[in-house]
């Protein structure tokens, strides 16, 4: 497993070219120019810069975890296990973040395209989940019907999975019948005992997500997998919070 957030690294790095631009080693420079010092405040100054440019996604390994968010400002969220407005009732993420894999997100980016040019965006309630959190889930709700049992994993600890809905452009959801995370068969795709809104919704969501390589569950309308990262390892990495 790749994960991109190396920022001791980045930093060091950052340190020792900018030091050396700033000493005007391997440059034709004075003997009595003046000697800037290298402050904390520049080396954070040119550590956010490069924060803030990631990486072109098809310069990366496909396996590798990115943060969503870097790479469009089209996606919506609400990510609900950084809250307690969850069918856990509890808070198993510190902070709000959503993370895939570089190939789930190419094809997240993709499909949301599609989304756009008929009005809407896809709306994030859960993304990448660690391990870790898997087993704290567990331990609140040990019921296979409702959690991936931690020990095998979920695809959600591989990066490929994603539980989402749709906005439209001004940030309205659509609706879909039940909130997220609601177990029971109102939930379910093969429930046509809906009003036809309701149904034209999923459709769209359940269609368009398929075409671009996503699996859906029976059981929930808000669930997809992405095919190809069905044998990726379980991981367990962490991302920073503020």
């Amino acid at each position: 497993m790749i994960f991109l957030n190396s920022r001791l690294l980045m930093l060091g790095l950052l340190i020792v070219a900018f030091g050396c631009k700033e000493n005007g080693r391997g440059k034709d420079k004075p003997a009595d120019a003046p000697v800037r010092v290298l402050t904390l405040d520049t080396v954070a100054k040119k550590e956010k810069e490069v924060i803030e440019q990631p990486p072109e996604l098809n310069t990366l390994p496909d396996t590798t975890f990115i943060r969503l968010a870097d790479y469009s400002e089209d996606f919506a969220y609400d990510l609900r296990y950084a809250t307690e407005n969850n069918f856990l009732k509890a808070q198993v993420y510190e902070c709000a973040e959503c993370y895939t894999r570089v190939k789930t997100a190419k094809a997240l980016l993709a499909a949301n395209e599609e989304f756009m040019a008929q009005g809407y965006r896809i709306l994030f309630f859960d993304c990448y989940r660690p391990n870790s959190v898997q087993y704290k889930m567990w331990e609140i709700v040990p019921n296979p019907q409702y959690v991936a049992n931690p020990v095998k994993g979920s695809v959600h600890n591989r990066g490929g999975a994603v539980d989402i809905s749709l906005v439209d452009l001004k940030g309205r959801e659509l609706a879909m019948g039940t909130d997220f995370d609601y177990f029971g068969k109102r939930a379910y795709h093969d429930n046509f005992d809906l009003p036809e809104e309701i149904l034209q919704n999923r459709k769209l969501l359940k269609e368009t997500m398929e075409r671009h390589g996503f699996q859906s569950i029976r059981t929930e309308w808000w669930h997809y997998n992405y095919t190809a990262a069905y044998r990726d390892a379980v991981a367990d990495f962490r991302w920073e919070c503020p």
